[in-house]
């Protein structure tokens, strides 16, 4: 009887011994298994195509020290003369990178410029995924309810960019006249807007990227595009014999940074872009990106 018990407890020590280490992998394998889709998933999505620079400036001469502080900055990479990529070095360019190269050298920062698709742009800055939006954005009072904005940069007109010598239309007037006529723009954006103002949309045809609608005229699958006249004067120096600008402005728009609203950023950087109208270094750079002697074509960039 006691040789009996005694087994009886040895089984019974057993069981618990076992039940304790299953009880351990229970608690232990779920952490495993969650921690590197917990952790890994955000970086994944966030980390494409992204340039960065050192930080730049000094704490000595900032206007504001924002002390090494990484910024990200939202471009296309595909919206000529703000940002690109060249072809032939695979090296990013334009205003947008200048400029805040210029912005972080006066705050004391690091800048880093995430490539973003426009349609999602001002979405990711307005939830805070990226510090601020570049890419040539307008200020308007719908875009202000869910975003901040910079002071103005610089203002731009919007135009038509037609096929070389358009004879059917020399104004937008005269294009909504005609109900057999198509005009192309890019989704989401003020050109977009601005032409719901003149016609349906069953007669406008927006593209991912300006470059699209830029073909579709060529191919005649448009017959005029509304776009900013400074991005229209680069296609059209690069197509001079296909296409040209033509009619007075549609629209006077001012252009700016976008934030988060409440960002700290904004007064920082409205600061930086007063010192940089204030000694002409934004005059300068608007020169030479929205002027004539701007060269970079469409077809170096990516």
């Amino acid at each position: 009887m006691k040789s009996s018990l005694k087994v009886l407890v040895l089984l019974v020590l057993a069981v618990l011994v076992l039940s304790a280490c299953s009880g351990l992998a229970n608690t232990t394998a779920p952490a495993a298994t969650n921690a590197p889709a917990d952790t890994t998933a955000p970086a994944a999505s966030s980390a494409a195509s992204a340039s960065q620079s050192s930080c730049l400036g000094s704490a000595d001469t900032a206007i504001v020290d924002l002390n090494c502080r990484e910024i990200t900055i939202a471009v296309e990479n595909a919206y000529l003369p703000f940002n690109y990529i060249m072809v032939s070095t695979g090296e990013a360019g334009g205003w947008d990178y200048e400029a805040f190269n210029e912005i972080c050298t006066r705050l004391h920062c690091t800048p880093k410029f995430v490539e973003t698709a426009w349609d999602g742009l001002i979405q990711s800055v307005s939830a805070g995924q990226i510090d601020v939006g570049a890419d040539g954005i307008t200020i308007t009072d719908e875009r202000k309810q869910s975003a901040d904005f910079s002071d103005g940069y610089v203002q731009i007109q919007q135009r038509l960019l037609v096929r070389k010598g358009e004879t059917r239309f020399s104004s937008i007037e005269d294009f909504a006249a005609d109900s057999n006529l198509l005009l192309g723009t890019q989704v989401n954006t003020t050109n977009y807007q601005t032409a719901t103002k003149y016609l349906p949309e069953e007669r406008i045809k927006a593209f991912d990227q300006f470059p699209f609608a830029i073909q579709a005229l060529i191919a005649g699958d448009v017959d005029a595009v509304i776009i900013d006249e400074v991005v229209g004067l680069g296609y059209q120096g690069e197509n001079a014999d296909q296409l040209e600008l033509i009619g007075s402005s549609i629209s006077s728009d001012e252009l700016g940074f976008v934030f988060k609203k409440g960002s700290d950023l904004v007064d920082p950087i409205n600061k930086a872009l007063d010192a940089m109208k204030a000694d002409g270094s934004l005059d300068t750079l608007n020169q030479k990106f929205f002027g004539p002697d701007f060269k970079v074509t469409q077809d170096q960039v990516k």
